[in-house]
């Protein structure tokens, strides 16, 4: 029996089903037994928006899922699939025809959303939570922390690549009065940035990263490499080294996988982030060889859980404003990707790097800083 093979996994990990902790799963479809071992992460998400399943502490759950990487356990049942998965984020992702499709597909998605849910500055990536106890103040550390890191001056010219409402490029032109460019491949983050950045030394532009050909004292990518597509990283480091000024620092902010090989989530992919997949360690260090060197390599992978918690939080709080536009379907699916994400950050299944690359090495050496 189906349902016999589910429960035992989920015995493995302490889950029951139809139990009474915040972290076990209460069935409403016996098809979900099926559904599930056929399709593993595809068919568990699927069946949890389609409301055949519930979990009190989904992100519970799905920590312990991560943790344990249960799916591998069902991975001989979908050979094929798994096999055409790895090809397709290997050669169809970051193509120029399809840039453009994740911006249409999730970042387009509304900017009442993205306002109700994110900090005040609209950051849509981690926050670094070492002193923090709120988001914003998360964010403010982390967007510091990156002007420390690399080196940011009054008047520096830099480039934000995958800048989105212009969070970053606000708050550098603010505090440290530089000048930055920020582009995007988002019509909807384009035009809320140009409003939020009114006024400041900051140039929005709904433009391909591979477009750009102009020197910057600086260039940072925040959340952007992992719409980058492995096929691609080199011409992306190409770009990033032909836009930078010889004594400048790139840093690059990206989730990150802990192998190369092996799919992604096929849920994300299909549903919140098309055409993506997390780089490796491997595959980022192969891209930056002859072209950059590594200075300063920071993992903080576990801020990334208590920044999708608190996303989350203000999602729930702020549903009341959003139900009407975007429905009870929508709102599982949200609540699923912030929760799964966030077991899998807390399970260290996936991390959150900061690489600090330089063009021909810092005089003296680079100092890092935390």
């Amino acid at each position: 029996m189906l349902s016999d093979l589910v429960k035992s996994l989920l015995a493995e990990i302490d889950v029951k089903i139809d139990g009474d902790r915040p972290w076990d799963i209460r069935v409403h479809d016996d098809d979900f037994y099926g559904r599930v071992i056929r399709e593993g992460s595809l068919g568990l998400g699927e069946s949890y928006m389609d409301g055949w399943w519930d979990c009190e502490q989904l992100d519970e759950l799905m920590y312990r899922v991560s943790k344990a990487d249960l799916e591998a356990r069902v991975r001989g049942r979908m050979n094929f699939w798994i096999a055409w998965h790895v090809l397709w984020q290997r050669y169809m992702t970051g193509p120029r025809r399809r840039a453009f499709e994740i911006a249409e597909r999730h970042y387009d998605i509304g900017n009442d959303l993205f306002r109700m849910m994110l900090d005040k500055r609209m950051v849509y990536t981690c926050g670094y939570w070492q002193k923090a106890r709120t988001l914003e103040e998360a964010q403010e550390e982390k967007l510091e922390l990156i002007c420390k890191k690399i080196g940011l001056k009054h008047s520096m010219r830099v480039l934000d690549i995958g800048g989105g409402w212009g969070s970053f490029a606000k708050y550098a032109a603010e505090r440290y009065h530089a000048s930055v460019v920020n582009i995007t491949v988002s019509r909807e983050q384009l035009e809320l940035a140009n409003k939020l950045c009114a006024g400041l030394p900051v140039e929005s532009r709904l433009q391909d990263y591979r477009d750009v050909d102009e020197k910057f004292d600086a260039i940072v990518s925040l959340g952007m490499f992992e719409h980058v597509g492995p096929r691609h990283y080199d011409a992306y480091m190409e770009v990033a080294r032909r836009c930078l000024n010889d004594d400048g620092l790139c840093l690059l902010h990206t989730i990150g996988r802990n192998e190369t090989a092996g799919p992604s989530d096929a849920w994300i992919g299909k549903y919140i982030f098309p055409n993506s997949a997390l780089p490796s360690a491997k595959l980022i260090a192969e891209a930056v060889e002859g072209k950059f060197i590594i200075e300063d390599w920071h993992n903080f992978g576990m801020d990334y859980s208590w920044t999708l918690l608190a996303w989350h939080d203000n999602f729930e709080r702020h549903w009341p404003q959003l139900k009407e536009k975007y429905g009870e379907r929508f709102r599982r699916m949200w609540r699923y990707y912030l929760l799964s994400c966030a077991g899998a950050f807390r399970a260290r299944s996936i991390q959150l790097w900061q690489v600090v690359l330089s063009k021909q090495g810092v005089p003296g050496g680079y100092k890092s800083v935390r």
